[in-house]
């Protein structure tokens, strides 16, 4: 059983399609879960009226009024995920649904996590694009290479965000942080677990419509920089730690708080 959990926020010109192809490419019995921060776009509604439809079996909706937000909405689906391995992405066609059977068939040949990635060879980051910050792409790619160097080499997508579970690894980690810090964590915390991990490449494509909420303006865009840093700065120092040869086998030890 697989759980594809879609974390959604004004993505009404997207999801309809999206759901569809992620049913039309993933073989496996699955569930796809829509978490929606209560879009003022009519995200919500259109879901309702696929799910009504019944053109899509094991989909389900669940629209968040409180306590939103993109780490908390991707928590809340493997909350109510009942696949033994978990699935999320971005809901803008950025990410191909045709990569997912690649991610699951990782999963399944025994690996814990299945990472798609911008950074390994075959893979390319997306160009700039209209609804797209060209200033966010290209940090992007930039925090991963710094990343890599004061984390850990191995890895090359820290901000990838799209990504195969095995249900298991969530009883050792909880997701920590706001925006898209929480991978860098939880990514960085797997490895310090010995979870076996593997990246998949793919071409992250512009999206298909709406607007990008990376970094829609340059406020959020710096109180989400500040986030980054603060995180790197808290992995780095457990880095230091383990290097020192302290026993990290707490999982508590290695959250963000």
């Amino acid at each position: 059983m697989i759980s594809v959990i879609l974390p959604t926020y004004n993505e009404a010109g997207n999801i309809v399609d999206l759901i569809v192809a992620i049913h039309e490419a993933v073989s496996h019995p699955h569930e796809i879960l829509v978490v929606d921060d209560n879009s003022p776009d009519g995200t919500s509604r259109l879901t309702q009226q696929l799910i009504d439809s019944g053109r899509v079996p094991g989909l389900r909706l669940e629209t968040r009024t409180t306590d939103r937000g993109l780490r908390k909405s991707i928590w809340r689906g493997i909350e109510l995920a009942k696949g033994d391995i978990v699935v999320w992405m971005d809901c803008d066609f950025s990410m191909p649904p045709a990569v997912i059977p690649q991610l699951l068939s990782k999963v399944e040949e025994g690996y814990d996590i299945a990472v798609g990635s911008r950074f390994v060879r075959g893979g390319s980051q997306k160009e700039h694009g209209e609804g797209e910050s060209q200033i966010a792409i290209l940090l992007s790619s930039v925090l991963n290479v710094i990343l890599r160097v004061f984390l850990h080499f191995g890895f090359h997508d820290y901000t990838s965000g799209f990504i195969a579970v095995r249900r298991s690894v969530f009883s050792q980690i909880r997701l920590k942080g706001d925006y898209g810090e929480y991978f860098i964590d939880m990514m960085f915390r797997a490895i310090l677990l010995k979870h076996s991990y593997i990246e998949i490449p793919y071409v992250c494509e512009k999206r298909r419509a709406g607007v990008s909420k990376t970094a829609p303006n340059i406020r959020v865009l710096l109180k989400r920089g500040v986030k980054y840093v603060w995180v790197i700065g808290v992995m780095q120092g457990i880095r230091l730690r383990a290097l020192c040869g302290f026993r990290i086998t707490d999982p508590d030890a290695l959250r963000v708080r």
